[in-house]
Protein backbone atom coordinates (compact mmCIF):
# COMPACT_ATOMS: atom_id res chain seq x y z
CA UNK A 1 0.00 0.00 0.00
CA UNK A 2 0.99 3.54 -0.37
CA UNK A 3 2.23 6.11 1.68
CA UNK A 4 -0.35 8.56 1.65
CA UNK A 5 -3.07 5.87 1.78
CA UNK A 6 -1.39 4.30 4.76
CA UNK A 7 -1.90 7.20 7.55
CA UNK A 8 -5.36 8.10 7.91
CA UNK A 9 -4.83 11.86 9.04
CA UNK A 10 -2.95 12.30 5.78
CA UNK A 11 -5.70 11.24 4.12
CA UNK A 12 -7.35 14.28 4.57
CA UNK A 13 -4.71 16.82 4.50
CA UNK A 14 -6.39 19.03 1.44
CA UNK A 15 -9.67 19.58 3.13
CA UNK A 16 -8.19 20.29 6.31
CA UNK A 17 -7.31 23.60 4.51
CA UNK A 18 -10.56 24.29 3.44
CA UNK A 19 -11.89 25.06 6.96
CA UNK A 20 -11.65 28.89 7.68
CA UNK A 21 -12.23 28.60 10.94
CA UNK A 22 -15.99 30.83 10.54
CA UNK A 23 -17.82 29.16 12.89
CA UNK A 24 -20.55 28.31 11.07
CA UNK A 25 -20.86 25.09 12.31
CA UNK A 26 -21.56 25.96 15.63
CA UNK A 27 -25.28 26.80 15.55
CA UNK A 28 -25.80 23.50 14.22
CA UNK A 29 -23.84 21.37 15.72
CA UNK A 30 -26.25 19.25 18.00
CA UNK A 31 -22.75 17.76 20.44
CA UNK A 32 -22.16 21.76 20.96
CA UNK A 33 -25.66 22.29 22.70
CA UNK A 34 -25.03 19.51 24.99
CA UNK A 35 -20.91 20.39 25.87
CA UNK A 36 -20.73 23.95 25.13
CA UNK A 37 -17.47 23.95 24.92
CA UNK A 38 -15.52 24.69 21.19
CA UNK A 39 -13.45 21.00 21.05
CA UNK A 40 -16.86 19.63 20.68
CA UNK A 41 -17.72 22.03 17.33
CA UNK A 42 -16.52 21.25 13.94
CA UNK A 43 -14.19 23.97 13.81
CA UNK A 44 -12.36 22.85 16.92
CA UNK A 45 -11.96 18.94 15.79
CA UNK A 46 -10.43 21.02 12.46
CA UNK A 47 -7.66 22.16 14.44
CA UNK A 48 -7.50 19.29 16.72
CA UNK A 49 -6.48 16.86 13.54
CA UNK A 50 -4.26 19.89 11.79
CA UNK A 51 -2.78 19.36 15.44
CA UNK A 52 -2.59 15.30 15.13
CA UNK A 53 -1.08 15.88 11.63
CA UNK A 54 1.56 17.71 12.59
CA UNK A 55 2.46 15.76 15.25
CA UNK A 56 2.63 18.64 17.90
CA UNK A 57 -0.09 17.41 20.44
CA UNK A 58 -0.04 15.19 23.02
CA UNK A 59 -2.46 11.97 22.42
CA UNK A 60 -3.59 12.48 25.52
CA UNK A 61 -7.54 10.99 27.43
CA UNK A 62 -8.76 14.78 26.73
CA UNK A 63 -7.58 14.64 23.16
CA UNK A 64 -9.20 11.21 22.76
CA UNK A 65 -12.59 12.57 24.96
CA UNK A 66 -12.57 15.88 22.95
CA UNK A 67 -12.48 13.69 19.09
CA UNK A 68 -15.39 10.85 20.81
CA UNK A 69 -17.53 14.57 21.43
CA UNK A 70 -18.81 13.94 18.06
CA UNK A 71 -21.90 12.26 16.52
CA UNK A 72 -21.21 12.11 13.24
CA UNK A 73 -24.65 13.98 12.22
CA UNK A 74 -23.44 15.42 9.05
CA UNK A 75 -25.02 19.01 10.05
CA UNK A 76 -22.25 20.90 10.25
CA UNK A 77 -20.83 19.47 6.54
CA UNK A 78 -24.17 20.32 5.49
CA UNK A 79 -24.32 24.13 6.19
CA UNK A 80 -20.48 24.18 5.59
CA UNK A 81 -19.70 27.68 3.25
CA UNK A 82 -16.84 26.14 2.43
CA UNK A 83 -17.87 22.49 1.49
CA UNK A 84 -15.26 20.86 4.71
CA UNK A 85 -16.16 17.06 5.15
CA UNK A 86 -15.88 17.25 8.93
CA UNK A 87 -17.13 13.67 9.48
CA UNK A 88 -15.25 12.48 7.39
CA UNK A 89 -11.88 14.40 9.04
CA UNK A 90 -13.05 13.34 12.17
CA UNK A 91 -13.47 9.44 11.19
CA UNK A 92 -9.63 9.96 9.87
CA UNK A 93 -8.63 11.24 12.94
CA UNK A 94 -10.05 8.82 15.27
CA UNK A 95 -8.43 6.11 12.99
CA UNK A 96 -5.38 7.94 13.56
CA UNK A 97 -5.24 8.12 17.75
CA UNK A 98 -6.85 4.65 17.85
CA UNK A 99 -3.54 4.04 15.64
CA UNK A 100 -0.68 5.62 17.60
CA UNK A 101 -2.73 5.38 21.12
CA UNK A 102 -4.73 2.40 20.72
CA UNK A 103 -8.21 1.46 21.18
CA UNK A 104 -9.97 2.30 24.48
CA UNK A 105 -11.25 -0.34 26.85
CA UNK A 106 -14.58 0.21 25.83
CA UNK A 107 -14.03 -0.14 22.12
CA UNK A 108 -11.80 -3.12 22.16
CA UNK A 109 -15.15 -4.57 23.75
CA UNK A 110 -17.34 -3.30 20.86
CA UNK A 111 -14.89 -4.66 18.30
CA UNK A 112 -14.73 -7.93 19.72
CA UNK A 113 -18.19 -8.38 19.98
CA UNK A 114 -19.64 -6.61 16.54
CA UNK A 115 -17.09 -8.71 14.61
CA UNK A 116 -18.00 -11.78 15.88
CA UNK A 117 -22.15 -12.59 14.77
CA UNK A 118 -21.76 -15.75 16.62
CA UNK A 119 -21.55 -13.91 20.01
CA UNK A 120 -23.98 -11.60 19.43
CA UNK A 121 -26.64 -14.38 18.71
CA UNK A 122 -25.54 -16.32 22.04
CA UNK A 123 -25.90 -12.66 23.75
CA UNK A 124 -29.07 -11.58 22.46
CA UNK A 125 -30.47 -15.43 23.31
CA UNK A 126 -29.23 -15.36 26.90
CA UNK A 127 -30.80 -12.03 27.62
CA UNK A 128 -33.74 -13.10 26.21
CA UNK A 129 -34.13 -16.37 28.04
CA UNK A 130 -33.10 -14.20 31.55
CA UNK A 131 -35.11 -11.20 30.29
CA UNK A 132 -36.74 -11.54 34.17
CA UNK A 133 -33.06 -11.96 35.85
CA UNK A 134 -31.38 -9.13 33.75
CA UNK A 135 -34.38 -6.27 33.07
CA UNK A 136 -37.72 -4.97 35.19
CA UNK A 137 -40.81 -3.99 33.40
CA UNK A 138 -41.86 -0.04 33.91
CA UNK A 139 -45.55 -0.66 33.44
CA UNK A 140 -46.42 3.03 33.67
CA UNK A 141 -44.03 3.74 30.23
CA UNK A 142 -44.50 -0.22 28.94
CA UNK A 143 -40.48 -0.37 29.37
CA UNK A 144 -37.77 -2.32 30.51
CA UNK A 145 -34.84 -1.10 32.41
CA UNK A 146 -32.05 -3.14 33.48
CA UNK A 147 -32.24 -4.47 37.28
CA UNK A 148 -28.27 -3.07 38.29
CA UNK A 149 -26.32 -1.23 36.70
CA UNK A 150 -23.40 -2.49 33.55
CA UNK A 151 -20.33 -1.30 32.48
CA UNK A 152 -21.00 2.34 29.94
CA UNK A 153 -24.72 1.55 30.34
CA UNK A 154 -25.99 1.79 34.00
CA UNK A 155 -29.27 1.53 34.56
CA UNK A 156 -30.86 4.39 33.59
CA UNK A 157 -32.20 3.62 30.29
CA UNK A 158 -34.92 2.34 28.88
CA UNK A 159 -34.16 -1.21 26.81
CA UNK A 160 -36.37 -2.85 24.08
CA UNK A 161 -36.69 -6.01 24.58
CA UNK A 162 -34.51 -8.64 22.82
CA UNK A 163 -36.78 -10.64 20.56
CA UNK A 164 -37.11 -14.36 21.49
CA UNK A 165 -36.00 -15.55 17.95
CA UNK A 166 -33.53 -13.53 15.55
CA UNK A 167 -35.34 -12.51 12.81
CA UNK A 168 -32.78 -13.79 10.34
CA UNK A 169 -33.45 -17.72 11.82
CA UNK A 170 -37.36 -17.81 10.71
CA UNK A 171 -36.97 -16.96 6.86
CA UNK A 172 -35.31 -19.07 4.16
CA UNK A 173 -32.08 -17.34 2.64
CA UNK A 174 -33.65 -17.11 -0.67
CA UNK A 175 -37.70 -16.14 -0.95
CA UNK A 176 -38.65 -16.67 -4.43
CA UNK A 177 -40.49 -13.92 -6.40
CA UNK A 178 -42.16 -13.72 -9.64
CA UNK A 179 -40.28 -14.65 -12.88
CA UNK A 180 -38.86 -10.95 -14.23
CA UNK A 181 -38.84 -9.21 -10.74
CA UNK A 182 -36.03 -7.62 -9.01
CA UNK A 183 -33.90 -10.04 -6.89
CA UNK A 184 -33.26 -8.14 -4.09
CA UNK A 185 -30.31 -8.64 -1.34
CA UNK A 186 -31.59 -7.53 2.10
CA UNK A 187 -28.99 -6.64 4.55
CA UNK A 188 -30.72 -6.89 7.79
CA UNK A 189 -28.41 -5.16 10.21
CA UNK A 190 -27.86 -6.60 14.10
CA UNK A 191 -31.05 -3.95 15.44
CA UNK A 192 -33.33 -5.69 13.13
CA UNK A 193 -32.25 -9.17 13.36
CA UNK A 194 -32.05 -9.34 17.38
CA UNK A 195 -34.50 -6.44 18.59
CA UNK A 196 -36.64 -4.97 15.98
CA UNK A 197 -37.98 -7.88 14.11
CA UNK A 198 -40.67 -6.72 12.80
CA UNK A 199 -39.18 -3.98 10.99
CA UNK A 200 -37.54 -7.40 9.04
CA UNK A 201 -41.04 -9.06 8.33
CA UNK A 202 -42.41 -5.48 7.27
CA UNK A 203 -39.78 -5.62 4.14
CA UNK A 204 -40.70 -9.25 3.80
CA UNK A 205 -44.29 -8.43 3.80
CA UNK A 206 -43.85 -5.36 0.74
CA UNK A 207 -41.46 -6.87 -1.34
CA UNK A 208 -43.50 -10.38 -2.08
CA UNK A 209 -46.36 -7.93 -2.03
CA UNK A 210 -44.28 -6.42 -5.40
CA UNK A 211 -43.24 -10.04 -6.73
CA UNK A 212 -39.55 -9.17 -6.14
CA UNK A 213 -37.08 -12.26 -5.06
CA UNK A 214 -35.51 -11.68 -1.66
CA UNK A 215 -32.17 -13.00 -0.30
CA UNK A 216 -31.28 -12.95 2.95
CA UNK A 217 -27.66 -13.58 2.95
CA UNK A 218 -26.82 -16.63 5.95
CA UNK A 219 -23.00 -14.85 6.28
CA UNK A 220 -24.08 -11.47 6.73
CA UNK A 221 -22.42 -9.68 9.42
CA UNK A 222 -22.70 -6.28 11.14
CA UNK A 223 -21.47 -3.00 9.30
CA UNK A 224 -19.09 -2.08 11.46
CA UNK A 225 -20.61 1.34 12.25
CA UNK A 226 -20.04 1.08 15.80
CA UNK A 227 -16.36 0.29 15.25
CA UNK A 228 -15.53 3.47 13.41
CA UNK A 229 -17.18 5.52 16.62
CA UNK A 230 -13.65 4.60 18.20
CA UNK A 231 -12.07 4.55 14.99
CA UNK A 232 -11.15 0.40 15.10
CA UNK A 233 -10.95 0.50 11.48
CA UNK A 234 -9.22 -2.57 11.15
CA UNK A 235 -12.56 -4.24 11.96
CA UNK A 236 -14.48 -2.30 10.13
CA UNK A 237 -12.23 -3.38 6.83
CA UNK A 238 -12.45 -6.73 8.24
CA UNK A 239 -16.39 -6.74 8.28
CA UNK A 240 -16.62 -4.38 5.00
CA UNK A 241 -14.77 -7.60 2.73
CA UNK A 242 -16.78 -10.11 4.60
CA UNK A 243 -19.91 -8.50 3.98
CA UNK A 244 -18.91 -7.98 0.26
CA UNK A 245 -17.98 -10.93 -0.65
CA UNK A 246 -21.28 -12.60 0.86
CA UNK A 247 -23.17 -9.95 -0.89
CA UNK A 248 -21.19 -10.96 -4.08
CA UNK A 249 -22.05 -14.50 -4.00
CA UNK A 250 -25.61 -13.76 -5.08
CA UNK A 251 -26.71 -12.07 -8.40
CA UNK A 252 -29.04 -9.29 -7.28
CA UNK A 253 -30.02 -6.12 -8.90
CA UNK A 254 -30.15 -4.20 -5.53
CA UNK A 255 -28.75 -4.21 -2.11
CA UNK A 256 -31.31 -2.93 0.28
CA UNK A 257 -31.41 -1.98 4.25
CA UNK A 258 -34.37 -0.80 6.30
CA UNK A 259 -31.73 0.46 8.57
CA UNK A 260 -30.53 3.85 7.55
CA UNK A 261 -27.02 3.75 9.46
CA UNK A 262 -26.44 -0.22 7.51
CA UNK A 263 -27.20 1.74 4.84
CA UNK A 264 -24.95 4.78 4.88
CA UNK A 265 -22.02 2.08 5.42
CA UNK A 266 -23.11 0.21 2.42
CA UNK A 267 -23.46 3.05 -0.06
CA UNK A 268 -21.38 5.97 1.61
CA UNK A 269 -18.67 4.77 4.49
CA UNK A 270 -17.21 1.64 3.15
CA UNK A 271 -15.69 3.41 -0.20
CA UNK A 272 -14.39 5.98 2.07
CA UNK A 273 -13.36 4.76 4.78
CA UNK A 274 -12.16 1.14 3.63
CA UNK A 275 -11.80 2.03 -0.38
CA UNK A 276 -9.31 4.54 0.04
CA UNK A 277 -7.10 2.37 2.21
CA UNK A 278 -6.99 -0.56 0.00
CA UNK A 279 -7.38 0.69 -3.66
CA UNK A 280 -7.63 -3.15 -4.96
CA UNK A 281 -11.11 -3.27 -3.20
CA UNK A 282 -12.23 0.07 -4.11
CA UNK A 283 -13.67 -0.77 -7.65
CA UNK A 284 -15.92 -3.85 -5.85
CA UNK A 285 -17.22 -1.48 -3.03
CA UNK A 286 -18.02 1.14 -5.65
CA UNK A 287 -20.39 -1.44 -7.32
CA UNK A 288 -21.77 -2.35 -3.78
CA UNK A 289 -22.50 1.77 -3.23
CA UNK A 290 -24.08 1.41 -6.60
CA UNK A 291 -26.41 -1.19 -6.10
CA UNK A 292 -27.21 -0.18 -2.52
CA UNK A 293 -30.55 1.94 -2.34
CA UNK A 294 -32.77 2.62 1.03
CA UNK A 295 -35.68 0.39 0.90
CA UNK A 296 -37.80 3.40 1.04
CA UNK A 297 -35.98 4.65 -2.51
CA UNK A 298 -36.69 1.09 -3.91
CA UNK A 299 -40.08 0.38 -2.62
CA UNK A 300 -40.91 4.00 -4.29
CA UNK A 301 -38.85 2.74 -7.37
CA UNK A 302 -40.01 -0.99 -7.64
CA UNK A 303 -43.64 0.83 -7.68
CA UNK A 304 -45.59 0.46 -4.75
CA UNK A 305 -48.60 2.10 -4.48
CA UNK A 306 -49.06 3.54 -0.77
CA UNK A 307 -52.70 3.76 -0.93
CA UNK A 308 -52.67 -0.53 -1.32
CA UNK A 309 -50.73 -0.84 1.66
CA UNK A 310 -52.88 0.62 4.44
CA UNK A 311 -51.79 1.94 7.17
CA UNK A 312 -54.42 0.81 9.65
CA UNK A 313 -57.04 3.06 12.19
CA UNK A 314 -56.49 6.49 11.24
CA UNK A 315 -53.88 8.19 13.14
CA UNK A 316 -51.44 11.17 12.80
CA UNK A 317 -47.98 10.71 12.74
CA UNK A 318 -44.76 12.62 12.59
CA UNK A 319 -41.47 11.74 11.25
CA UNK A 320 -37.89 11.44 12.27
CA UNK A 321 -35.12 12.18 9.26
CA UNK A 322 -32.32 9.98 10.21
CA UNK A 323 -29.20 11.53 9.80
CA UNK A 324 -27.82 8.33 7.88
CA UNK A 325 -30.94 9.14 5.37
CA UNK A 326 -30.57 12.50 5.40
CA UNK A 327 -27.08 13.31 4.55
CA UNK A 328 -27.55 10.81 1.67
CA UNK A 329 -31.04 12.88 0.33
CA UNK A 330 -33.26 10.58 1.15
CA UNK A 331 -36.22 12.71 2.68
CA UNK A 332 -38.67 13.12 0.58
CA UNK A 333 -39.08 9.14 -0.50
CA UNK A 334 -40.34 7.99 3.35
CA UNK A 335 -42.57 11.22 4.02
CA UNK A 336 -44.38 10.21 0.08
CA UNK A 337 -45.00 6.81 1.62
CA UNK A 338 -46.44 8.11 4.49
CA UNK A 339 -48.29 10.57 3.16
CA UNK A 340 -49.86 8.28 0.86
CA UNK A 341 -51.25 5.52 2.75
CA UNK A 342 -54.78 5.19 3.86
CA UNK A 343 -55.27 5.59 7.36
CA UNK A 344 -52.15 8.00 8.02
CA UNK A 345 -52.51 11.47 8.18
CA UNK A 346 -48.49 13.03 8.22
CA UNK A 347 -48.21 16.08 10.68
CA UNK A 348 -43.93 17.66 10.63
CA UNK A 349 -42.56 18.45 13.62
CA UNK A 350 -40.33 21.28 14.20
CA UNK A 351 -36.59 20.29 14.23
CA UNK A 352 -37.70 16.83 12.26
CA UNK A 353 -33.71 17.38 10.32
CA UNK A 354 -32.00 17.40 13.76
CA UNK A 355 -30.22 14.78 15.79
CA UNK A 356 -31.83 12.56 17.91
CA UNK A 357 -28.56 12.30 19.91
CA UNK A 358 -27.91 8.45 19.15
CA UNK A 359 -24.29 8.40 17.09
CA UNK A 360 -23.74 4.97 17.41
CA UNK A 361 -21.59 4.45 20.40
CA UNK A 362 -21.75 8.07 21.38
CA UNK A 363 -24.85 7.31 23.11
CA UNK A 364 -23.25 4.86 25.57
CA UNK A 365 -20.35 6.86 25.61
CA UNK A 366 -21.94 9.77 26.63
CA UNK A 367 -25.16 9.08 27.40
CA UNK A 368 -26.66 11.65 29.55
CA UNK A 369 -24.70 14.75 26.87
CA UNK A 370 -26.93 12.46 24.45
CA UNK A 371 -30.03 12.67 25.92
CA UNK A 372 -29.60 15.96 26.28
CA UNK A 373 -29.32 16.05 22.63
CA UNK A 374 -32.42 14.45 22.44
CA UNK A 375 -34.45 15.99 24.74
CA UNK A 376 -35.39 18.58 22.05
CA UNK A 377 -36.35 16.34 19.82
CA UNK A 378 -38.59 14.25 22.34
CA UNK A 379 -40.46 17.85 22.76
CA UNK A 380 -40.55 18.62 19.26
CA UNK A 381 -42.27 14.93 18.94
CA UNK A 382 -44.78 15.50 21.74
CA UNK A 383 -45.87 19.14 20.53
CA UNK A 384 -47.07 17.86 17.28
CA UNK A 385 -49.84 15.88 19.60
CA UNK A 386 -48.88 12.75 16.95
CA UNK A 387 -50.50 8.88 17.62
CA UNK A 388 -46.67 8.06 16.23
CA UNK A 389 -43.55 8.92 15.18
CA UNK A 390 -41.92 6.66 12.48
CA UNK A 391 -38.66 6.96 10.94
CA UNK A 392 -35.91 5.11 8.93
CA UNK A 393 -33.12 3.54 11.04
CA UNK A 394 -33.82 0.58 14.32
CA UNK A 395 -31.62 2.76 15.99
CA UNK A 396 -33.21 6.13 16.00
CA UNK A 397 -36.24 4.35 16.84
CA UNK A 398 -34.55 2.91 20.29
CA UNK A 399 -33.18 6.10 20.79
CA UNK A 400 -36.49 7.74 20.63
CA UNK A 401 -38.43 5.59 22.91
CA UNK A 402 -36.48 5.99 25.75
CA UNK A 403 -36.46 9.55 25.21
CA UNK A 404 -39.99 9.79 25.18
CA UNK A 405 -40.45 7.39 28.06
CA UNK A 406 -38.72 9.40 30.40
CA UNK A 407 -40.93 12.22 29.60
CA UNK A 408 -43.19 10.33 30.07
CA UNK A 409 -45.12 10.05 26.65
CA UNK A 410 -47.01 7.40 25.25
CA UNK A 411 -46.37 7.84 21.70
CA UNK A 412 -45.63 4.42 19.50
CA UNK A 413 -42.33 4.85 17.79
CA UNK A 414 -42.27 2.88 14.88
CA UNK A 415 -40.52 2.22 11.11
CA UNK A 416 -42.02 3.36 8.70
CA UNK A 417 -42.08 0.13 6.86
CA UNK A 418 -43.91 -1.24 10.21
CA UNK A 419 -46.71 0.89 8.74
CA UNK A 420 -47.25 0.50 5.52
CA UNK A 421 -47.02 -3.31 5.98
CA UNK A 422 -49.31 -3.41 8.89
CA UNK A 423 -52.57 -4.34 6.83
CA UNK A 424 -51.14 -6.10 3.62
Amino acid sequence: MSDKSDDPIKRVEEQLKKCVKCGACRANCPAFTAFGREPAVARGKVALAQHILKNDLELDDGTYEAMSRCLLCGSCVEKCPNDVPTDEIVIAAREALAERRGLSTFHRAVGQVIKNRSRMKMGAKAASVLGALFFRKIPENSGLRLRFPLPFIGNERHIPQIAAKPFMETHPEIIPGEPGKPRIVFFVGCMTNFVYTGIGEAVVKLFRHLGCTLIIPRGQQCCGLPGMSGGDAETVRSLAESNLAEIEKFDADYVTSACATCGGALHRLYPLVVGKRNPDLRARLDVLAAKTVDVSQLLAKMGLDPAKTGGGDKKLITYHDPCHLRTRGITGEPRALLRDAPGIELAEMDGADRCCGLGGTFNVYHYNSSMTINEAKSMAIISTGADAVATGCPGCMMMLSDGLKRNGSTVEVVHTLELLARNL
